[in-house]
C-alpha cells in the first residue's frame, strides 16, 4: 500500500506520477470534501494516467470515475429532512439519535471500465446499484 498526499489540486498531478512510478495497480480515494469539490479534475488526472481508482460518491462516478462505493447521499439529505421535521415539530436535537448510513450504494461506470481495458465481473455487475453503461 502506497499512501498520497496532496494538500492543494497542484499536489495531484506529481501524487499520482509518484503511484505510476511506484506502480501502484488502484488508487482508492478517501472521502473528504477536499477530495469532492475537486472530483472532476482529479477523476480525469485518473483517466489520463489510466489509473483505476475507487471512489467514496457516486458523483465520482458520474464525472467518470470507475466506481464508488459508499453511503448514498441522496439518503443521507433525506434523513436530514426527517430530522429537520422531527425538531420543528417541537423534538429537542439532543434527544435524536444519532444515525449511520443504512444505504450503501455500490456505482460502476463501464465506460470508464473500457476505456481503462477491464473486464467487470458479471458477479459485481450483478451487485452494483446502478452501471453506467
Amino acid at each position: 500500500m502506497v499512501l498520497l498526499k496532496a494538500g492543494a489540486e497542484r499536489d495531484f498531478e506529481p501524487a499520482l506520477v509518484s503511484a505510476v512510478q511506484q506502480r501502484v495497480d488502484a488508487l482508492l480515494v478517501s472521502a473528504n470534501p477536499f477530495f469532492t469539490q475537486r472530483r472532476v479534475p482529479l477523476v480525469a488526472l485518473a483517466a489520463r494516467h489510466a489509473m483505476p481508482a475507487g471512489y467514496p460518491w457516486r458523483e465520482y462516478t458520474d464525472a467518470g470515475g470507475l466506481m464508488s462505493y459508499g453511503p448514498s447521499i441522496a439518503g443521507a439529505y433525506h434523513l436530514i429532512g426527517r430530522y429537520a421535521s422531527r425538531m420543528l415539530n417541537g423534538e429537542k436535537p439532543a434527544d435524536l439519535p444519532v444515525q449511520a448510513p443504512t444505504h450503501y450504494e455500490l456505482v460502476i461506470n463501464l465506460k470508464t471500465a473500457k476505456t481503462l481495458g477491464l473486464e467487470v465481473p458479471a458477479t459485481l455487475l450483478a451487485l452494483a446499484d446502478e452501471v453506467i453503461e
